[in-house]
């Protein structure tokens, strides 16, 4: 192991600034080797351009548990990149026949049609928050339980287990927070309780995206078994609330760190969509990225990647490239098109992106809504980041209104 390379992910200055090893790399070193939390190496690709190829390439698959791919995370296994969650992540056909499956529930005119209840739910949590008194925490006040109601309506599962969903999310997203026995016991309890969900689902189906599934892959001579159940399950629980939610905070504060963002959409909600997408692209904490592994031997970015190579690319360093985004170090609400990379593209795009979009916009909207004076109740430096997980956020984001 070379001790020399730079470690990765790279430190920020605050919360919301972006390491200035984005840019450098961009610049001189679009393909850096650089050590993980595991100290295993791996390519880190920084340009819009090779990350968009690598990302769109099918021959980048997501065998991370090969035995010469690297170790993501300091453990040895366990966790969204994990040897068991790779078991249950269907890859090529299967996955492709997967995601016509799901992406049946998860169309733009099915998630808009949930917009009404989202924006019901928004406004009685921020009627709870107001009702506290200021200032308030906006994470866990409303920005981590809006889309855990809304992923728990989605599957069917009772909201009133969302401390369980949080803590078993935390530990399969660690990058070096929990230890190895720590993950191992949290997966084995998230999922003993998806199987037992399916189970329940398959014997007494109601109104959701699981027993939908069920009725789908019987209809169709069992084109999911019930390990890809609980795997959808466990994926969508996971991706579908953290992101989401830590996108909520971190949205907020990119918004209210500079006051003139926040009185520009409240003197101008229409501009919420672009200043939505906006916020996405501009994100500098957004955790680990995508890693992807190769068997056979591919060019990227002028360099050629033997096979068993392990590939990081960075959709947050690549929605800051110059080449791509005029003025890409800048926040412009405005921005149209805005083609940015952050729920990735290609065969393995974020399928439920219609579903982030919806509740993002909905959030905005009804913040500014109730609360156009909505102020941050510390500096912008003083915002603690979420540390030693994969998906970047705010632990807490303290706001007086």
């Amino acid at each position: 192991m070379d001790i020399d390379l730079p470690e990765y992910p790279f430190p920020q200055p605050t919360a919301l600034e972006p390491p200035p090893e984005w840019a450098e790399l961009r610049s001189g070193c679009p393909v850096a080797e650089v050590r993980l939390a595991s100290g295993d190496p791996a390519l880190l690709l920084t340009r819009y351009s090779d990350v968009r190829q690598v990302l769109s390439d099918p021959r980048f698959n997501r065998l991370l548990n090969a035995e010469d791919a690297a170790r993501i995370t300091a453990n040895e296994s366990g966790g969204v990149f994990g040897a068991e969650q790779a078991e249950k992540t269907p890859t090529g056909e299967a996955h492709q026949r997967w995601r016509r499956l799901v992406g049946r529930y998860f169309t733009a005119k099915r998630m808009a049609a949930m917009q009404p209840r989202i924006q019901a739910m928004a406004e009685r949590l921020l009627d709870e928050m107001v009702a506290g008194g200021a200032p308030a925490d906006l994470v866990s006040s409303y920005g981590f339980p809006l889309p855990v109601w809304v992923i728990c309506d989605l599957l069917g599962v009772p909201d009133s287990d969302r401390a369980k969903f949080a803590y078993w999310s935390d530990h399969m997203l660690s990058l070096t927070r929990y230890q190895q026995d720590e993950i191992n016991a949290a997966e084995q309890e998230f999922g003993r309780y998806i199987w037992a969900h399916v189970d329940a689902k398959r014997a007494d189906p109601g109104d959701d995206l699981i027993s939908e599934l069920i009725a789908v892959a019987d209809a169709e001579d069992g084109q999911l078994s019930q390990m890809e159940l609980v795997g959808t399950a466990q994926g969508l629980l996971i991706a579908g609330h953290e992101t989401t939610a830590n996108m909520i905070g971190k949205m907020t504060a990119m918004l209210l760190a500079d006051r003139s963002r926040w009185e520009q959409l409240v003197a101008e909600p229409a501009l919420v969509r672009t200043a939505v997408e906006e916020a996405l692209r501009f994100d500098a904490n957004p955790g680990f990225g995508l890693p992807r592994y190769i068997t056979e031997e591919i060019e990227v970015g002028g360099t050629k990647l033997p096979p068993g190579t392990t590939v990081i690319t960075s959709m947050a360093a690549a929605n800051r490239d110059e080449t791509a985004f005029e003025s890409a170090g800048d926040m412009d609400l405005r921005r149209a098109p805005n083609p940015h990379l952050s729920f990735g593209a290609g065969p393995h795009s974020c399928i439920g992106q219609a579903l982030a979009r919806t509740e993002l916009q909905t959030a905005l909207t009804v913040l500014l809504d109730r609360l156009p004076g909505l102020a941050l109740d510390v500096s912008p430096e003083e915002l603690p980041r979420r540390e030693g997980l994969i998906i970047g956020g705010l632990e807490r984001l303290m706001v007086r209104w």
